[in-house]
């Protein structure tokens, strides 16, 4: 009886509690990427720091199904991968990362959360027709957008808060143009080879922009806690989070496992004020729970237009 009951404990914990760990697991440390992210550019342009990490983590996936012996991307696969490469790492990535050199971590969480805005405009500007529901969300988010730059209106006097806000905003135009061209040009083959190549190639790119322009630093002095924040990009952040991710996305429904998008704002801005000493007032944390509340409203209309036209939009 009592091992009858410990089977079926552990199939009920197997089955509900192992993917919601899963998803807090993603939604906090993937929250933290950000500390990390801002930690590492103290000391680093942005873009190289986003080379190195992209580098170091595509070459792993690479060498780790070589090892496997999967099959190569072949013909027109190999133009989906280059073009996602600059889409999602070279340009969105490496902005992101980049950005956050000249403003708070948290703030840069709550940009890069408002993507699917992005994704319903650019939908609206092919001509397709947007639901209402997509239509409040996006009032609500530009809502809470203002909430929160109301507290940051004098720091656009300063030339590189604005740059910050330029690279994090076109990094999540960008983000958003290769979510639309993943929907329709999904590769064929295994999506983590992809991603693999996908990192590899854009830091290629992105090596090359840091050697055209000079900005980079010599690798040998670059500092230990640099080092530190790469390793943990690269671990906790690619390999080991992006896996639990996939298997959130596979043991619960899409609705719940989304939720780890407005999860990562909060833990960025907490961590930010603990660690940074990065300004946490009523009108970021009013801004950003508006903001998050809706771009949930966003994502709802398009689950619902997904269901419709069974088109998967992430």
């Amino acid at each position: 009886m009592i091992t009858k009951f410990k089977t079926a404990f552990t199939t009920k914990l197997n089955a509900i509690g192992l993917p919601i760990l899963a998803l807090l697991w993603v939604g906090f440390f993937w929250g933290t990427t950000w500390i990390a992210s801002k930690e590492g550019v103290r000391y680093i342009p942005g873009i190289q720091m986003a080379a190195i990490r992209q580098f170091i983590a595509g070459l792993l996936y690479i060498l780790f199904f070589l090892y496997k012996k999967a099959p190569w991307p072949k013909g027109k696969q190999w133009n989906t991968i280059i073009i996602l490469a600059i889409l999602n790492f070279s340009l969105s990535n490496g902005l992101s990362t980049a950005g956050v050199k000249y403003i708070s971590s948290g703030l840069g969480a709550i940009i890069a959360a408002i993507f699917p805005i992005w994704v319903v405009i650019i939908a609206f500007c092919r001509g397709e027709r947007i639901a209402k529901l997509a239509v409040i969300g996006l009032l609500i988010s530009f809502g809470g957008v203002c909430i929160i730059f109301y507290e940051y209106l004098a720091d656009f006097l300063i030339p590189e808060f604005r740059l910050g806000i330029l690279l994090s905003v076109t990094a999540t135009i960008t983000w958003a143009f290769g979510t639309l061209y993943t929907k329709k040009k999904a590769a064929s083959y295994n999506p983590y080879y992809s991603l693999g190549f996908q990192m590899f190639i854009s830091s290629i790119l992105l090596f090359a922009y840091n050697g055209a322009t000079g900005i980079s630093i010599n690798i040998s002095e670059i500092p230990v806690d640099t080092w530190l924040a790469v390793a943990y990009l690269v671990v906790v952040g690619s390999l080991i989070t992006f896996t639990i991710f996939i298997y959130t996305l596979q043991n619960l429904p899409p609705e719940i496992s989304s939720i780890y998008a407005y999860m990562n704002p909060v833990v960025a801005v907490l961590l930010g004020a603990v660690i940074f000493d990065e300004p946490l007032t009523l009108s970021i944390a009013l801004g950003g729970a508006v903001t998050l509340f809706g771009l949930y409203l966003v994502n709802q209309s398009l689950r619902k237009s997904r269901k419709k036209t069974n088109i998967l939009i992430k």
